[in-house]
């Protein structure tokens, strides 16, 4: 009795060191990164409102500065065949569909490792039939004893997260459920960006080959003129073949737009989880589409929050250091607690009795001693993981300000473009017409009429390109700026909250 006493009380002793110690947790705590302490985003001032151009895609654009980012900002475009598109792509897309399922796995891998957080409790009964030897008790010659064995059990151990071992390995897990969370927004808002890129770059190619088709007919019906004046006599056949030459050389340049159209609706096929020949929705008009005349402008602190890789790189950087309080605890002594209650008697009611009752306890403690090094190493890799996290973080920061800058950049920039587009565009269309009516009256060789054809098409499918560019370019800032995931319905308010984008 005397030493089961003492066992006990060494027992009690260990757990009540353990309950003193049980706040403690070695290794670094998580602190999340301060946003960078800019007052602008671009290296100068933008404008507040870009330039206008009578043309589709022209509209001025205002910048809204501290304004929010729209949850469903390709509404703002006010095409209903865009946000079908999207709605789709949101239902059906395999890559978002499995993000969903990654993500459950990881807040399943947690929770199973909060488990270890508790004693684990395991139980059992058993009956059995043995035969044994009088011998092996003293009775030479005695002969054997058959008797029935009956038992039953119940097994506790619990693992004392003395330094906080376990709670920082649950500390890591929930980290890299948090990056799972971020890349699922990032799915989210990298599909629904380069869908709606892909459907107006459709909606461009569609209208540069319409105005591809428009010059060829042009050049054909001029070839035709050509060839009733060359049988009058009134040109000579090097204009024929100029002009056959130069139409030609037109129709060339129809297949590659043509082939950049059908891949480009191939990719819109993948977006929304279609095979390439199940997609046979119509090309959207980007004459249909409205630009978006406010432009919201995040400040420095909110882009940090908002955007779903700078997001994952801190969730990152946070299981990082947790992993390396997981290498230090590694290190240090291990307590473990075990003990057992049950019964056990040679029939059903002798199990109970109090002559069949069965229990023990024990406790141990386990410190490492010499394992050539391995944990010091693991806790040394544990910290260089930590600081390739933060630079990794610091990097996808940068980046980040990188992106938002250059779609405000390409957004003014790209304005004064059509403006300049639609002007060369005019220009050359007018000297097309001079050309020709001087050709007409001869006052100018048929060399002049051709280099005012060949002006005004390069300066018309530019023209075109411009156009496309104004959306494109709002595309990339919505995107640059975090696509609003966290205006979704479908986003837990406390995910949210923990990324700093909602109070």
């Amino acid at each position: 009795m005397a030493g089961l006493t003492g066992r006990s009380g060494a027992s009690v002793a260990m757990l009540t060191a353990a309950a003193l110690l049980a706040g403690c947790m070695v290794g670094p705590d998580y602190q999340a990164p301060k946003a960078p302490a800019v007052d602008h985003l671009t290296n100068a001032p933008h404008p507040a409102l870009t330039v206008a151009s009578d043309t589709v895609g022209g509209a001025p654009q205002h910048f809204a500065n501290g304004a929010d980012v729209s949850g469903e900002w390709w509404g703002l475009f006010h095409s209903p065949e865009i946000t079908a598109r999207v709605t789709e792509a949101l239902r059906a897309n395999p890559t978002l569909l499995a993000a969903q399922a990654t993500l459950k796995e990881a807040r399943e891998n947690q929770r199973a490792a909060f488990g270890s957080l508790f004693p684990s409790v395991s139980g059992g009964a058993s009956a059995a039939r043995e035969q044994v030897s009088l011998a092996a008790f003293g009775f030479p010659g005695g002969g054997s004893a058959e008797f029935s064995l009956y038992s039953g059990t119940i097994n506790v151990a619990y693992t004392l997260d003395v330094f906080g071992g376990i709670r920082r390995q649950v500390e890591s897990l929930g980290a890299q459920a948090d990056y799972q969370q971020a890349e699922l927004e990032a799915a989210y808002l990298s599909l629904t960006a380069n869908l709606v890129t892909a459907l107006l770059t459709e909606a461009a190619l569609a209208a540069e080959i319409d105005a591809t088709r428009d010059v060829i007919r042009v050049y054909s019906d001029e070839l035709d003129l050509i060839r009733k004046r060359f049988e009058l006599g009134a040109v000579s056949r090097s204009d024929v073949l100029q002009q056959q030459t130069s139409l030609a050389s037109q129709t060339a340049t129809l297949p590659p737009l043509l082939k950049a159209q059908e891949q480009t609706r191939d990719q819109i096929a993948t977006y929304l989880g279609l095979l390439p020949g199940q997609y046979d929705k119509p090309t959207v008009s980007l004459a249909a589409i409205t630009l978006p005349g406010d432009l919201p402008v995040s400040l420095s602190s909110q882009i940090v929050a908002q955007r779903p890789d700078v997001q994952a790189y801190a969730a990152l950087l946070h299981a990082a250091t947790a992993n390396v309080g997981v290498a230090l605890a590694n290190m240090l002594p291990q307590f473990n607690l075990s003990g057992s209650y049950g019964v056990e008697g040679i029939t059903p009611a002798q199990i109970f009795t109090p002559s069949g009752v069965i229990w023990s306890i024990a406790s141990a403690i386990a410190q490492p001693i010499f394992q050539g090094g391995a944990l010091l190493a693991r806790k040394r890799a544990a910290v260089a993981a930590m600081q390739a996290a933060a630079a990794q973080y610091s990097g996808t920061v940068n980046v980040a300000f990188q992106n938002v800058a250059d779609a405000l950049v390409a957004l003014s920039r790209d304005a004064e473009t059509l403006q300049a587009e639609l002007a060369a565009d005019q220009a050359a269309s007018e000297n097309l017409a001079v050309a020709k009516s001087q050709y007409e009256l001869g006052a100018t060789p048929y060399l002049v009429v051709l280099q005012a054809q060949q002006s005004y098409r390069n300066t018309h499918l530019q023209l075109v390109i411009a156009e496309a560019a104004r959306f494109t370019d709002t595309v990339a800032l919505f995107a640059a700026l975090g696509g609003g995931w966290w205006q979704r319905h479908d986003v837990a308010p406390e995910v949210a909250k923990c990324c700093g984008v909602m109070p």
